[in-house]
């Protein structure tokens, strides 16, 4: 809608926006460092840094003002079509200014301090491989969080409130549903392929691979599938890879490397140019208003595991990727073939980290997290037993435990600063990509072809058209039905698991 059009109090609301916008970039700007430049002892400084620019932040989002105008620009929001950008930008203010108001400012400057403290300690707490260094500040960030739930509201259980902030509209009863869908066909899959685990060799990704070598390759990876590194983009290695944005032109992504297994820093590469591509595709006109984020954790998610999975570990995609691997590996993947490749990156076995899990198993480890969120709340397990449970349950799951608690309950960076919702966007998004992969497919046929001559433009701007170009201007509900023609399902991507692994162990 041209802007001459639009109440000056729309206007007015973007214009208080804008500053909105600029202090989450420069949160996000502070984590970044934190995690990837800062030295070890300024942790508590950047605490500081952190708890006043939230506090800002929780102020001006909270701001009657903003109230005002939400309010003034009511029958405007009516007056305009649902899918109109404006409209979209007046919802999602709206659950936002919903949100802040409903959180007091010294609770929003407690989760920052306790969440900055919680990663310094955490990765001490690495270091020793000992829980028990970082349990008592993980028990201040359950209290934190559990305050936080309860001043959002909730009916059930505070996962319930925690969880809409990430998927605004479920609750924990549609996740159990899903995660139920899911368990029915994905156990015996796993069991039946367990019984012919030694039908794949992976020792081709078992080798010595230099880190500089690794890094040449990761960053081809990258580029080949469409992330704009060099004009837009910018990696970097932290202890857990992740990914950030502080605009369309300012994305960046970390990775970590093993160098007796490849497939740790080279996913990890192309697990996060999927957020990266998801994040430079949100139209630039949508930065600094209520739309310029992505429309939930799950939807982010489908980014980066469809272009980890599904095209990254395709062999339509190995058939481009391994010469080039070949070239800065020659020594080691010289008897290398494709179906050998291949192969090996998809290889299934129980595993302890939850970033280097196959497709078959992943969500079994979503899961296992999922429900340790939810007994804790409940009280079913103090946190100091957490490690345990962790051990037992992980048992119980996949049939191994961890020998300590480095790659037990210390593995994931989420619950050093949040705890309750953290992780169950990543199985969402293994079912929201294979939906999407799917739609895209019938609009591009030819799409797999591609791959294999490192073209994945197709793809690529059918994700723009469909997903990008939207920012959060709709539910996850909302869009998965805009994108793909109907509500989310778990069939597309239980289809795609069974086809692709029952070829894989001839089963």
């Amino acid at each position: 809608m041209p802007e001459s059009r639009r109440p000056q109090e729309f206007g007015e609301l973007l214009s208080l926006w804008a500053e909105i916008d600029d202090l989450e970039n420069v949160t996000s700007i502070l984590n970044w460092d934190e995690q990837t430049k800062m030295p070890r002892g300024g942790a508590e400084a950047r605490a500081d840094h952190k708890a006043t620019v939230q506090r800002i932040l929780h102020q001006k989002l909270s701001s009657p003002k903003i109230g005002r105008l939400l309010e003034s620009l009511v029958s405007y929001q009516a007056s305009i079509p649902y899918d109109t950008d404006e409209a979209g930008m007046l919802r999602a203010a709206k659950r936002a200014y919903d949100r802040a108001t409903k959180v007091p400012e010294n609770l929003v400057l407690e989760m920052s301090r306790t969440g900055s403290k919680g990663f310094a300690t955490w990765l001490r707490a690495r270091e020793a491989k000992d829980f028990s260094v970082f349990s008592g500040d993980l028990e201040r960030i359950v209290d934190v969080m559990g305050k936080v739930a309860s001043a959002l509201g909730y009916e059930d259980t505070p996962v319930d409130a925690l969880l809409d902030q990430r998927e605004p509209g479920m609750k924990v009863a549609d996740l159990e549903r899903l995660f139920g869908s899911l368990r029915e066909r994905l156990v015996p899959l796993a069991k039946r392929i367990f019984e012919r685990i030694d039908a794949v060799d992976d020792s081709v990704i078992r080798q010595a691979f230099d880190i500089p070598g690794q890094w040449k390759a990761g960053l081809m990876a990258v580029r080949a599938i469409g992330f704009n590194l060099d004009q837009y983009g910018r990696a970097d290695t932290s202890v857990h890879p992740f990914s950030t944005t502080f605009s369309p032109h300012d994305v960046r992504i970390t990775t970590r490397f093993m160098e007796s297994f490849l497939p740790t820093s080279l996913f990890a590469f192309l697990h996060e140019a999927g957020h990266g591509q998801y994040m430079q595709g949100i139209p630039v006109k949508f930065r600094r208003t209520p739309i310029s984020r992505q429309c939930s954790a799950g939807f982010s998610e489908s980014q980066s595991r469809m272009w980890e999975n599904l095209v990254g570990r395709s062999r339509h995609f190995s058939k481009y990727l391994l010469p080039r691997l070949r070239e800065v590996f020659p020594g080691q993947l010289a008897s290398a073939n494709v179906e050998t490749w291949y192969r090996a990156v998809n290889r299934v076995r129980p595993s302890l980290i939850r970033v280097e899990a196959d497709e078959v198993t992943y969500n079994l480890h979503i899961m296992l997290r999922f429900e340790l969120e939810k007994d804790v709340f409940a009280g079913r397990v103090k946190v100091k037993d957490l490690a345990g449970a962790w051990n037992s349950k992980f048992k119980e799951y996949l049939g191994i435990e961890p020998p300590n608690d480095l790659l037990g309950v210390l593995q994931d960076i989420h619950w050093s600063r949040q705890f309750g919702a953290c992780f169950q966007g990543y199985t969402l998004g293994n079912v929201i990509s294979a939906q999407l992969f799917e739609a895209a497919l019938l609009a591009h046929p030819s799409i797999p072809e591609q791959f294999e001559v490192g073209n994945c433009s197709a793809l690529l701007e059918w994700t723009r058209q469909n997903v990008h170009a939207h920012g959060s201007k709709y539910t996850p509900q909302e869009l998965i039905v805009k994108a793909t023609g109907r509500p989310l399902s778990t069939e597309p991507y239980l289809s795609y698991i069974e086809r692709k692994y029952k070829d894989i162990y001839g089963l």
